[in-house]
Formats: structure tokens, sequence, C-alpha cells
């Protein structure tokens, strides 16, 4: 009997709280609010937290105190006076409690009437000397946590204003504050941990022995929310990465992947990406880029589209055509969320680059891209259709040309736009992370009427046909049809039936119970089946579920061979030449 692969999780996240830009909520908050709840005050709060509240309840005088509580608590239970006294120092403490969370939090109430009842009372109260509220803030927060930590009451007062408060987030301004609040929390989770190896010990320490994992760093310094602060810069958390890859119990189950940023790329020119073209081919001088791939054995390039650039950016190109010489993979997020550009829209993105519409008079122009805000926006450098711009000549030929680099054109054979490229990016192996997002399969759920929906059921070895008509002319009509009007399962399915190396991975959405029937659906496919990434999301989704979760409902929902594949099987094939390359 052959031994398994080992199972390996191909979309993994292990940077800190420390690495992410300050001010998320630009764009959710106004100005200057924003200002008021940065990332690194919700980074402080929890490790003030794990660092001294939670470990209280391992002290010896925590677990005396413990007991004296008790004690006191079963008085209360035995006997009859004892529940009496509780029950009207409980009550008591309630009301007082209540009118101080609703003084702090009165802008919350539902409706006129039910504020006037509540002030009605109070006043009553006030006029028979039953409430005595104490005027200093430390007053009332001592009488706070005391009704909190002795009587049940208390707690469930206090869940129920913050569930009055998370309903409030998703009101105002809008749902997404509810998702931002949530991110929030996540890596407040895992804020404890200052360093990747401590996160990384909590990821390994879920998957059975042997396991291994694509580990992508993100690079968000660029997307208008603030820097980091100097030590976790992008370099600080790839010099970390680095270390902890060459450790000798790391070196053969850590892949780290490089975090592309063609901002970046421009800033810090030849330091960052440098070369020189051999035969159509990419040769790395000394850069970063060649310290991290040919020098430490990363295995591939992350791309985070939302963070402000369309995944064909020319200063891309160049290390794209490395990527498909050497076999390297690409990983690119896609899929609607909270981690996109914060900054204002440049006119530049007002248009598609490659793509166009109908104009008036019969011809076209480039295609108007009307969104204005900034998660609505950012979503047209998500758009796997832009991925079709790298993998056929024929559009790549249009990028390759408008390129301001003559050393792009060289690179790639360019004559003229009627002449095909000497060399292409077809063989660009591709990972489409999030597989467009779990919205976006129930939406291909619910396109029983369109025909673009039905492509991959009428046509399973193709999908949709993208570049040409009816009748067999290159259409633009047919590209802005898409564009605008199919569901993402679609696009990222037809691409990976078409293009050799395409793949998708399930990270983030895995969580969720309702792509199970599609994904089966999907895994029936030859053609697909073999294209589909097992991957989570760690730890960005943990507010959902747990590693060791997901991988019981995987394990349930999928026969063992289906597990196999996508698990093990697609993986190693994904990474192979990367592995081997090095």
């Amino acid at each position: 009997m052959s031994q398994k692969l080992p199972i390996i999780n191909c979309h993994t996240h292990i940077f800190t709280g420390d690495h992410v830009p300050p001010y998320l909520a630009k764009t959710f908050l106004p100005f200057p609010f924003y200002y008021l709840l940065p990332l690194s005050l919700i980074v402080r709060i929890f490790r003030f937290w794990y660092s001294g509240p939670y470990r209280w309840q391992f002290k010896p005088w925590f677990k005396n105190l413990s007991e004296i509580v008790y004690q006191g608590k079963m008085i209360a239970v035995r006997y009859g006076l004892g529940r009496f006294l509780s029950f009207a120092v409980g009550a008591f403490l309630a009301v007082h409690v209540f009118y101080i969370l609703y003084d702090w939090f009165v802008f919350l109430g539902p409706e006129e009437t039910y504020t006037s009842y509540v002030a009605q009372l109070k006043a009553w109260l006030e006029r028979h000397s039953l409430l005595f509220i104490p005027p200093s803030l430390f007053s009332k927060l001592t009488l706070t946590i005391i009704f909190l930590l002795f009587f049940k009451t208390g707690r469930n007062i206090l869940f129920a204003v913050i569930k009055k408060l998370w309903s409030f987030l998703a009101v105002v301004p809008g749902p997404e504050s509810k998702a931002l609040a949530n991110r929030y929390l996540n890596l407040g989770r895992y804020a404890l941990h200052t360093n990747q190896a401590e996160v990384f010990k909590r990821l390994k320490a879920q998957y059975p022995k042997g396991s291994k994992f694509i580990v992508l760093p993100m690079d968000m310094e660029y997307m208008s929310a603030g820097k980091p602060k100097t030590d976790f810069r992008y370099f600080k958390q790839m010099e970390e990465l680095k270390e902890l890859k060459e450790k000798s119990n790391y070196k053969d189950i850590l892949y780290p992947f490089v975090f592309a940023d063609p901002r970046r790329m421009v800033a810090e020119g030849a330091d960052h990406f440098d070369y020189t073209i051999q035969d159509h081919k990419v040769i790395l001088n000394d850069c970063f880029i060649k310290t991290y791939i040919e020098g430490s054995g990363f295995s591939g390039f992350k791309i985070y589209p939302a963070l402000g650039y369309y995944p064909f950016d020319e200063a891309l190109l160049p290390l794209w055509k490395y990527a498909a010489d050497h076999g390297l993979p690409i990983l690119t997020h896609c899929i609607r969320g909270t981690i996109y550009y914060r900054g204002n829209k440049e006119r530049s993105w007002d248009y598609h680059p490659v793509f166009e519409q109908a104009n008036v008079n019969g011809t076209y122009k480039l295609m108007l891209l009307k969104e204005t805000k900034n998660k609505d926006f950012c979503n047209n450098f998500t758009h796997p259709l832009n991925y079709l711009c790298l993998l056929e000549e024929e559009l790549l030929r249009k990028l390759v040309h408008q390129a301001k680099d003559d050393k792009i054109r060289a690179l790639f054979g360019f004559t003229d736009l009627d002449t095909p490229l000497k060399a292409n990016l077809r063989n660009l192996k591709l990972c489409f992370g999030h597989f467009g997002g779990d919205d976006e399969w129930n939406r291909y759920m619910e396109l029983d009427r369109d025909n673009y929906a039905k492509a991959i059921i009428q046509n399973p070895n193709r999908g949709i046909v993208f570049m040409k008509n009816n009748n067999g002319e290159y259409s633009p009509a047919k590209l802005e049809q898409i564009w605008k009007y199919v569901d993402w399962y679609s696009i990222i399915c037809s691409m990976m039936l078409q293009f050799d190396h395409v793949y998708a991975d399930l990270s983030y959405i895995i969580h969720n119970p309702s792509i199970q029937p599609l994904l089966k659906q999907t895994l029936l496919n030859e053609n697909l089946k073999t294209r589909v990434l097992f991957g989570t999301d760690f730890y960005v989704v943990r507010n959902h579920k747990s590693e060791k979760n997901m991988i019981a409902d995987m394990s349930d929902q999928l026969t063992e061979a289906e597990f196999n594949l996508i698990a093990r099987t697609n993986p190693n094939e994904f990474l192979r030449k990367a592995v081997q390359g090095h």
C-alpha cells in the first residue's frame, strides 16, 4: 500500500497585528473618527488582557477568591434569607447598572416611546430616593464590574448591550462596519503573539504530523491606511519568514511566497526587482526578489489587487514572465472583502485599461468603470476577468504595446498589434484564492436563466467562450457583457478549463456549508477536479471556524478520495515545479 501524500494547506497567513496598517477603519468611519480606532489600540488592549487579567485565573490568589465567592453563592442558594438578600441586592444593582449603561448608550434606543418610558421610570426612582448613581466614572465602572462578576443578570445585561451595539454597527454606516469589527476582533485573537513563529505553531498544531503549509505574507503599506511601525514593515516580515523557513524542522513543511506590489517595485527600482533578457527569458540580477526566490527557496508570489492595482500592471509583467518560465505559482486574492485600498479613486481608474465598450457611432472605447466607493471600485482590480489579459496572447499584446518601458516589448518579442508576440504568458501558473467568494457561488446557482451561467454545464470541457462571438470573431462587446453580468464562479471555472495551469482554492469560503453541493458538483467535472485546492485562510477565517473544525467538515462532507485529491494530490502538483526548482 503506497504512503499518502501529506495534507497541504494552500492558503494560510501568519503575519501579526503589528504588520497591519493602523487605520483600516478609514472609509468606514468619517474623518477624523477613524483616527480614534487604530488597529494598534485593539492589539494593545488584547495584549493587555491576555498578559494580565486573562492569566489571573491560573494564580493561587484567584483560586482562593473563587472559593470565597463560591461559598457566598452557596449561602444565597441554601438559605431563604440568603436568596432574598441576593435577589434584593441583585435587583438594586441591576437598576443602577442599567441606567449607567443606558446613559452611555442612550443613542442606541430603538424608538422615542421606549426612551420616554425609561426616562419616566428613572425620574420616579430618583423622586423616591431609590436611585443613587455615583457621579464619578471610576465609581460607575466599579459598580458595573461588581454586578457583572457576581450576578448572572449583570452578564445578561452586558450581552444585551453588546448585541445592540453590534446591530448598530450593521446599520451605521453600513454592514461593512460589522465585517470590519469582525476583522479587528480576529486580529485581536492573535494579538498575544508578537512574531510569526508563534502563530505558525498554533496553525501547525491543528494538523496531522507532516502536513505542509503555503504561507502568504501581506504588504499593506501602499493601501493608504497608514503604515505599520518601522519594526514591522514588509522587509522585517519577510526576514522573519526567511528565518522561519531556514529552521530544520520547518524547511520541508513551510512554503512561504513573496508578496508582489507593483508600487513597491517602482519605488524601490532595481533593489527590489532587476533583470536582464536572454532568449525572451528573465534572468534575475541581484535584488530582493532573487534573494528570496532563488536564495531562500520561497515558492511563489502572492498578490492582492484590491489594495489598489491591476494584476497586469506594467511593473508586474516581467515578474510574471519569470514566474511562467520557472513554473512558479502566483496566488491572487479573488473575493470581495474588507481589506482594500482606502484612498481616493484615481482618475486613471475611471476606465479599464484593456476592455472596451460600444460607442454611439459603432466604434469602441475603453470600458467606463462607474463605481465611486472604495468597496466597489476596488472590485474592478479583483475581478477574475482581468487575468484573461495575461493568459490570452491577443490581450497581452495590447498591454505590451502600451508599456512605457521598451524593455518589456523586447522581453515579449513585440512587433506590432497585428503580429503575435514571440513569447507569452499562457503557461502562467495561477491560483484564484477564495474561488471568487461564496457569494458568487450562490449567485451562480441563482442565475438559472442566464446563458453564461449554463456554459459549464452545456460545455464542460471549455465553459464560457471569452474572446469570440458566434461568428468566431474577436468581440469586445462580449467581454464587456461577461465583466458586468457573469458570476465569478463561471469565469474562474472557464479559465481553469481552458488554461492548463489555472487553479482555485477554497480558502475562507470553506467555512460555509452552503458551498458543499456545488463543490461536489465541481469535483464531478474531470477537468476541474484536478485544479481545486484545499486552503482555509488561517487565521482570517477563525471568526467562523477553527482549522480542525474545517478539516473535520471536509472529511465528513467529501469522500476520502475527493478530500485526498484537493488536499494532497492537487496541492502537490501546484507546488511541484516550484519545489523541484530549488
